[in-house]
């Protein structure tokens, strides 16, 4: 008999994004249904969870998170706090020599599900590295997705698959938190062939095929997964018109030019410090936008992102000055996909990977050995072009690239390496952080 792995449980941080195509339809392979906590063998487990051919048991059939609470928006406080960490995960897991593209509401989300069953120094770390006490992470994604939510710009789902070895036992207080605080799913599964299609299945449909795989195999010491798909689908409030795009240059980093589609407008927000200029860039509603940062001549994106942290940032969002801005936006789509580990493990999260000393009490006991964090990984995908979404159409100001620029208004005209970040108006918190260092890589 082959000796029973130290068990493992690996998060799926899927964040799907594109302005073209819509966020998350389809309907999943995996069962779904409302939430619910614990398993037929947890205390207040249902009696008769849904079961399909695949084994793959959905225990939240007829069960209910608590009241979801209000709809207020984060406070400042803990908006700097998830901004700073942003920063400090996209500084850390920055490519030098491709594009980069993360998701930070997405990785934070499922390590904030995750520190629900952590205890100790494993907790204490997690917290120092996040920014936020558990609880203060806990109540700040309630309030924030909330209040995002309801016109399906923006789609989150959160989901946990635990193996149905019978050697694993998951604590139900730590599903019905996730439950209760995330709107998680929760799954119980054989962990064989089967399952690995079902998660990849559930990630495909909830971010409309963007990210069609996210697994590749379950190794046989894993034990739990916790997934989180974001997906947004937008129209701009001001689409591109044809005559608006024309044939650019865009200069990479190594002084390498690019022949590119470069998209003209003019905006009505405009941003600067003392290491960059840029521009905000409204969708339909106004809810969301996307912003960029140009660093200015001599200034590095190295250097823009040493000089700024979550207060800085934050403070150059909502203090964005309603100046005309003649801008130059390159099409481009991207994908981007990392194992985050390392990553997290050199900003302080160092008990959380190891399997001696971790401490994950609170998530569950495995009669195999201690549960640690095995991999963190990460996709993402992004499309900007002229109108936001395949069939999107609106009135707009059309502007041909000659008469674009002229000496009284600002001027951003982004033909070299630039940040940029999509990010909720109200709170100014970066659902995606972006390095674009080549369009046409």
């Amino acid at each position: 008999m082959k000796p029973y792995l130290k068990p493992v449980f690996c998060f799926l941080l899927i964040a799907a994004l594109t302005f073209q195509l819509a966020g998350c339809v389809g309907t999943p392979t995996a069962p779904t249904g409302p939430n619910a906590p614990g398993t037929p063998t947890e205390p207040n487990a249902p009696a008769n969870p849904g079961k399909t051919e695949t084994g793959v048991v959905d225990l939240m059939s007829g069960i209910k998170p608590a009241s979801a609470g209000t709809g207020e928006r984060p406070s400042p406080e803990a908006a700097a706090a998830a901004t700073d960490f942003s920063l400090r995960l996209f500084r850390a897991a920055k490519e030098t020599d491709q594009n980069t593209l993360l998701s930070p509401a997405s990785v934070l989300a499922a390590l904030a599900m995750t520190a629900n069953g952590a205890k100790g120094d494993t907790l204490t770390q997690m917290e120092q590295t996040l920014g936020l006490s558990r609880d203060e992470l806990n109540v700040f994604f309630r309030s924030w997705l909330n209040a995002l939510a309801g016109d399906g710009t923006l789609k989150q789902a959160n989901s946990v698959w635990f193996t149905a070895d019978s050697r694993f036992t998951v604590n139900g207080d730590f599903l019905q938190t996730n439950a209760d605080f995330y709107g998680a799913d929760v799954y119980r599964a054989p962990f064989d062939q089967e399952t690995l299609k079902a998660i990849n299945d559930w990630v495909k449909a909830r971010t409309d095929g963007m990210i069609p795989e996210i697994l590749d195999k379950i190794p046989p010491e894993a034990v739990m997964y916790l997934v989180n798909a974001l997906a947004f689908d937008a129209k701009w409030a001001a689409p591109y018109s044809a005559y608006s795009v024309s044939e650019g240059e865009f200069t990479l980093e190594n002084g390498e030019k690019r022949t590119v589609d470069l998209m003209y407008s003019e905006e009505r927000e405009y941003l600067e410090n003392e290491l960059a200029t840029g521009f905000v860039k409204p969708y339909e509603g106004g809810k969301y936008a996307f912003a960029a940062l140009l660093p200015k001549e001599g200034v590095s994106l190295e250097a823009l992102l040493d000089g700024l942290d979550g207060a800085a940032l934050q403070s150059l969002l909502q203090n964005r000055g309603n100046e005309t801005v003649y801008a130059a936006l390159p099409k481009f789509e991207t994908q981007f996909d990392t194992e985050l580990s390392p990553v997290l493990q050199d900003l302080g999260m160092e008990l959380a990977f190891d399997g001696d000393r971790a401490d994950f009490s609170g998530l569950g006991t495995s009669a195999g050995g201690n549960i640690a964090i095995s991999r963190v990984i990460h996709k993402t995908f992004i499309s900007v072009a002229e109108q936001g979404t395949r069939a999107g159409a609106a009135t707009v100001v059309e502007m041909t690239p000659e008469a674009a620029f002229i000496e009284d208004p600002k001027q951003v005209r982004l033909d070299r390496p630039f940040v940029y970040l999509l990010i909720d108006t109200e709170s100014c918190l970066p659902l995606f952080i972006g390095a674009m260092l080549d369009p046409e890589p």
